[in-house]
């Protein structure tokens, strides 16, 4: 009976002992509430002792939070509408104001903090127009957005770590407008190319045509040039040869004639006999 006593009793203890302690993680925020008072929010990572039944304490995850935002039509400076997504990471900066404002829910603390990046970017959209939004400004426009809104996240208990543009789009009545501009600008252009191509084309063909004609020429003029030296220079061998023997030149000249004249068994031909055509024919010997 009385080690049942003791065992009760190191029971009791043991659990009593297990209410005072709690432990507080790395990813973890923590308050101390005594009968539902807040009496401490500065807990680093460890262990701590508690009253049981007199102190509660309540933890909140303290690692950085995304807040994925809906894509959310804002006015440039042009008057034009941009669709623009982002995101959003925090994390808890003062957990007592965080439980005191938002209940410590990271549901209501998106829900706020939705309305007040919303706020920012509609703030710095309407003094840029898409140019500047979609190419030049981005890293400003972040630095602005976080600097801008940070004070009043931490109204809410919150540390904003970072603002991001995941896209920026144009309507779809926009965008459809914008593309058929860039198809006819695209169109404009290929025809400009195609125009000073056909151009280069003709300007190439008529380089090439008037080079063959050159080229032609001169090609006759020199083939004409050799004809006329290889005549000269034949007249010129065929006077020497007429020269150096005159019977025996009359004789070859009259050898070929007969040869052309008499290559076709039907041919005719009609001469008077003393005819000096047949001059070798009397002189057989």
């Amino acid at each position: 009976m009385n080690q049942n006593k003791i065992l009760l009793a190191i029971a009791g203890v043991l659990f009593i002992a297990m209410t005072c302690v709690f432990t507080v993680h790395e990813t973890e925020k923590a308050i101390k509430f005594q009968l539902g008072e807040i009496v401490r929010d500065d807990y680093k990572p460890g262990i701590y002792f508690k009253w049981p039944f007199i102190n509660n304490i309540k933890k909140f995850d303290a690692r950085v939070q995304t807040m994925g935002t809906q894509p959310e039509r804002f006015l440039t400076a042009e008057k034009k509408n941009v669709i623009v997504d982002s995101f959003v990471k925090w994390r808890i900066g003062n957990v007592k104001t965080f439980y005191t404002v938002v209940a410590g829910d990271p549901s209501q603390a998106n829900l706020r903090l939705d309305q007040i990046i919303k706020d920012a970017f509609r703030g710095e959209f309407s003094k840029r127009n898409i140019k500047q939004l979609v190419s030049t400004d981005r890293a400003i426009i972040r630095d602005l957005l976080i600097k801008n809104s940070s004070a009043i996240a931490a109204a809410l208990g919150l540390e904003i770590i970072d603002v991001r543009v995941k896209r920026i789009d144009l309507p779809p009545d926009v965008s459809n407008s914008v593309y058929l501009r860039m198809e006819a600008e695209r169109a404009r252009v290929a025809r400009e190319f195609r125009s000073q191509g056909a151009e280069a084309a003709e300007r190439i063909r008529a380089d090439a045509d008037r080079q063959r004609v050159v080229t032609l020429a001169n090609s006759f003029r020199d083939a004409e040039k050799l004809r006329g030296e290889g005549d000269a220079k034949s007249a010129e061998i065929y006077a020497t040869a007429y020269g150096a023997d005159l019977e025996f030149f009359t004789f070859y000249r009259s050898m070929n004639a007969y040869k052309s004249v008499f290559a076709n068994p039907n041919d005719v031909i009609v001469l008077e006999p003393n005819s000096d055509f047949f001059k070798y024919f009397k002189k057989q010997q």
